[in-house]
């Protein structure tokens, strides 16, 4: 996409009129409310109608999925580009991004900005999720518009359009996988996190750390009355991690340091909820503890989700001596 670095714009106005006024050729594009992007990366933005493009160039990934807004400068050299087009046939997307574009329709007009603000507000997309309770995250919704873009006309003088829409775009949010496939918990200990009881599957994982021993003796609970204790920022502490590059294994956890593989990209740290451990016995000296995490809100400092009013985070057996 670096071939459309030269690309971008907004704004058309031709001069002329009987009386010698300026005469403003306006573009619209309000009905057309999604954005359409060439590749995954984001890099280039587009809108068409029949004959017109309006592109907007970002750097590749700008489109975070994190809640807030970004304001960024509008230039010809910078980063970010905003380029209007006209043709005289009709414009489809192998005219935008094809290596190698189609040789009709032509471009018959091209109007660049020179300046302006690009103002990216972006939102969490939620959905019910299938656990009772719970809610899932599936992507971000990034509304953009634009503020005082100037860009000059056929005579070369600079107009500014205060205020334009150029619409929403949905990214999606696919790593927040929360099936692990195996009920078996682990536990280990930790020099920074005390006792951590965790499960993982490939990509993530879900742990307590600094778990209270109260919650996991080696002794069985009485019918329907299992242990409780509630999640904190010390003890009982929740955390859900996403990696990449690289595959975990029980050999990752409770090292110090953290291995540099796979890499954290997300924390999701529990902010409110409580912990119950059903504990039984399954040979003489051999306990199973069913941990389950309730109504358990999990945040990255940014955005959170909920669990669910119940969700399984493993089977973790023990053996008394």
């Amino acid at each position: 996409m670096k071939k459309y670095a030269s690309l971008l714009l907004f704004a058309l106005l031709l001069n002329g009129c009987d009386d010698g006024d300026l005469t403003v050729e306006q573009f619209d594009f309000d009905d057309i409310t999604d954005i359409e992007h060439c590749s995954d990366n984001y890099e280039l933005l587009y809108k068409l109608k029949s004959q017109e493009s309006l592109l907007l160039q970002i750097p590749e990934d700008q489109l975070k999925n994190t809640k807030g807004e970004q304001t960024l400068s509008l230039s010809t050299t910078g980063n970010y580009k905003l380029v209007y087009r006209r043709y005289d046939g009709t414009v489809t997307k192998s005219s935008i991004c094809d290596a190698i574009r189609p040789a009709t329709p032509n471009v018959t007009n091209e109007w660049f900005a020179t300046g302006g603000t690009v103002i990216i507000n972006t939102f969490p997309n939620y959905i019910t999720g299938e656990i009772e309770g719970s809610t899932k995250i599936t992507g971000y919704t990034h509304n953009i518009s634009f503020t005082g873009v100037t860009y000059p006309n056929s005579s070369g003088i600079l107009q500014t359009q205060p205020k334009l829409a150029f619409g929403k775009i949905i990214t999606n949010e696919d790593n927040l996988n929360l099936t692990f496939g195996d009920e078996k918990a682990h536990l280990c200990t930790s020099t920074t996190n005390g006792t951590v009881v965790y499960n993982f599957s490939e990509g993530t994982s879900i742990a307590i750390n600094n778990i209270d021993p109260a919650l996991i003796p080696n002794q069985a609970t009485p019918s329907g009355s299992p242990r409780t204790g509630l999640i904190s920022a010390t003890q009982n502490r929740v955390i859900y991690n996403v990696y990449n590059n690289g595959l975990l294994t029980t050999d990752y956890f409770c090292q110090t340091p953290i291995p540099a593989t796979p890499v954290i990209t997300q924390t999701w740290t529990g902010l409110s909820g409580s912990i119950e451990v059903t504990t039984t016995t399954v040979g003489p000296t051999v306990f199973k503890h069913v941990i389950v995490l309730k109504n358990v809100i999990l945040d990255n400092g940014n955005v959170n989700f909920q669990l669910g009013t119940s969700f399984l985070l493993g089977e973790l057996q023990t053996q008394s001596n």
